[in-house]
C-alpha cells in the first residue's frame, strides 16, 4: 500500500534555470546525464519546449558516468557499476507524442563491493574506474571485484583505507593519462590533514606530478589541445600549462567544481554546496562564499563568459558528474523492472537478420492494448476502457496499460476506479510523476483533499517542471 507522509517529510527536488538553457540544448542536439550521489540519484537534464525537464532514476550513491561514442553507458555506485546500452528502437514506444529519441537499458551489473568508485571513463580495453578506497585505477572481469591496473608510486600497497583519495580520471587516445588526488599521503585518509593546498595532477604514463599544491583537484580533461582541471576547494575551472605546472584559473564560479565536460565551445561545470562538515572546513572556497550553489554552469571558453545555468535547490545540494549525450535530445535510462525490458530484445545483427518479426503473432492481451489505443485517438474512451481492461485482465503486470487505464477512467469522472488502477502503478513505480498528477486529480473529485495534495506535491517533488501538478495544486489551495 502507498503511505502518505506530511508534506515536511517529502524530498522536492526543485530546480531553476536560466530561460534559454532549453534553447541551448536543442540547439546543440544533446542532452545532459548527472550524478548526484547525496540525493542518490541520476539526472537527465532534456530540453522540453521552453522548459528543462529534470528526470531523475533513483540508485544507491551514483557517482562515476561514462558514456561512449557507440552508446554504451557505465555508473559506478555504491558497490555496483551498471552498464547500459542505447536502444533506440524502444524510444518511441515509449509514449504517444514521441518525445523520446534515446532509451538507455541495463545490460550488466557488476558487483564491486564498497570501493567509492569515482570517475570512469570508456577506453580501449573496455572501462576504466578510479577505484577511491583501494588508491588506484581498475579495470573489471567476470572472476574478480576489480582488477589493479595502476596506483601512485607513493602508495606502498593496496588497502581499503582511503590513502591519497585518487579521483579524477582523463584518457587519452583510449589510454589512461591524467589523474587528480588529494594528496600524496601513503596512510589511512592522511589526505585529509592537507586537504585544502594538498591536492595534484599526475601523468599516468610517467607518474610524474605535474602540478601540487591544488585545493581539492577533480575531473582532469584533455580537450582542445588544452589540459583542463577543476581546482574544486577554490570553485574554479582551470587550465594548466604543461610546461610549467602552473595552474591558471580560467573561471571562478559559485560553488564546489566539480563533474565537467565539453561540447563545442562550451564547457559544462557540476557545482555543489558542499557540506559543513570537517571534510570541507577551512578550504578557500567555504572562505570565499558563505552560501554556495548546487547546479550546472554552461561556460564559453573562448570568452569565459557564463552562458546559462541550472541550479538544483532543497532536496539536491551534491553533483559529482556531468556528461555530454551527444545527439540524444530527450533519453530514457531504465534502471528498475518494467514491460520494456521484458519485452525488448538486442540480438548481434547475423541473428537479427534472420529474425521474422512479421510471422510474431500478438498475444491476446497485446491485441486488447492495440485496440485500446486505437479507440483512445479516436476519442472513444469508453471503449479504450474496456480493451485495457480485458488486456491488463489477461496482463496484469503491464504498467503502462494500467496507467493509460487510469487516466482513462478519470476522464469519464470514474474517480473510484481511477484511484484503484492509479493506486497498483504508484506501488510498481512510485517515481511516475504523471500518475501521482492524475490520482491527485481523482482524490481532489472524491473531496479528498489530504491525499491529493499529496500527490500532487509528490508529483513535484520527482519533477519540479511538471506544470500541470503545479496547476492541480494552485486548484486545491483555492477551494
Amino acid at each position: 500500500m502507498v503511505s502518505f507522509p506530511t508534506p515536511a517529510t517529502l524530498e522536492p527536488l526543485r530546480s531553476v534555470h536560466t530561460t534559454n538553457f532549453p534553447d541551448l540544448l536543442n540547439q546543440l542536439g544533446i542532452s545532459l546525464a548527472v550524478s548526484t550521489y547525496q540525493a542518490g540519484k541520476v539526472v537527465l537534464i532534456r530540453a522540453d519546449g521552453e522548459t528543462l525537464n529534470t528526470h531523475f532514476r533513483m540508485l544507491q550513491k551514483p557517482m562515476g558516468l561514462a558514456v561512449d561514442e557507440t552508446g554504451k553507458m557505465a555508473i559506478g555506485t555504491s558497490s555496483h557499476i551498471w552498464e547500459f546500452r542505447n536502444v533506440p528502437a524502444v524510444a518511441p514506444k515509449l509514449d504517444s507524442v514521441g518525445n523520446h529519441d534515446a532509451c538507455f537499458l541495463p545490460r550488466n551489473i557488476h558487483v564491486t563491493g564498497d570501493i567509492d568508485i569515482h570517475e570512469m571513463a570508456w577506453g580501449n580495453e573496455g572501462l576504466w574506474f578510479v577505484n577511491t578506497r583501494f588508491s588506484c585505477l581498475c579495470t573489471q572481469d567476470l572472476d574478480h571485484s576489480f582488477v589493479p591496473r595502476w596506483r601512485p608510486p607513493f602508495v606502498s600497497a593496496y588497502a581499503p583505507d582511503d590513502r591519497c583519495h585518487l579521483n579524477g580520471l582523463e584518457l587519452v587516445e583510449g589510454r589512461p593519462k591524467y589523474v587528480t588526488a588529494l594528496g600524496t599521503t601513503d596512510t589511512a585518509s592522511g589526505w585529509r590533514a592537507h586537504k585544502a593546498h594538498g591536492g595534484i595532477l599526475m601523468d599516468v604514463t610517467t607518474n610524474g606530478v605535474l602540478a601540487q599544491g591544488l585545493s581539492m583537484p577533480h575531473s582532469p580533461r584533455w580537450y582542445r589541445n588544452q589540459l583542463w582541471v577543476l581546482e574544486s576547494g577554490n570553485g574554479n575551472l582551470s587550465t594548466v600549462d604543461l610546461a610549467t605546472g602552473h595552474v591558471n584559473p580560467f573561471v571562478w564560479l559559485p560553488g564546489f567544481t566539480r563533474g565537467l565536460d565539453f561540447y563545442g565551445p562550451l564547457a559544462f561545470v557540476g557545482l555543489s554546496q558542499v557540506r559543513e562538515s570537517a571534510v570541507f572546513s577551512d578550504i578557500p572556497l567555504t572562505q570565499r562564499l558563505t552560501e554556495r550553489i548546487c547546479g550546472v554552469w554552461v561556460i564559453n571558453i573562448e570568452t569565459g563568459q557564463t552562458l546559462a545555468f541550472l541550479r538544483f535547490e532543497d532536496a539536491v545540494q551534491e553533483i559529482f558528474a556531468v556528461q555530454v549525450l551527444p545527439g540524444m535530445r530527450f533519453p530514457e535510462l531504465f534502471v528498475n523492472e518494467n514491460e520494456f525490458l521484458k519485452t525488448s530484445y538486442v540480438l548481434p545483427d547475423a541473428a537479427l537478420a534472420e529474425v521474422e518479426l512479421s510471422e510474431v503473432p500478438l498475444t491476446e492481451a497485446e491485441q486488447c492494448f492495440q485496440a485500446a489505443r486505437q479507440a483512445h485517438q479516436l476519442g472513444q474512451l469508453k471503449v479504450a476502457a474496456q480493451h485495457y481492461q480485458r488486456g491488463i485482465d489477461l496482463a496484469p503486470q503491464q504498467m503502462t496499460a494500467r496507467y493509460q487505464l487510469g487516466v482513462i477512467l478519470v476522464d469519464l469522472h470514474q474517480w473510484q476506479a481511477g484511484t484503484e488502477q492509479l493506486t497498483q502503478v504508484i506501488e510498481e513505480r512510485p517515481d511516475h510523476v504523471e500518475a501521482h498528477n492524475s490520482l491527485g486529480v481523482a482524490y481532489l473529485n472524491l473531496d479528498n483533499k489530504e491525499k491529493a495534495k499529496w500527490h500532487f506535491e509528490r508529483a513535484i517533488a520527482l519533477n519540479s517542471n511538471f506544470a500541470p501538478a503545479y496547476n492541480n495544486l494552485r486548484t486545491l489551495q483555492q477551494q
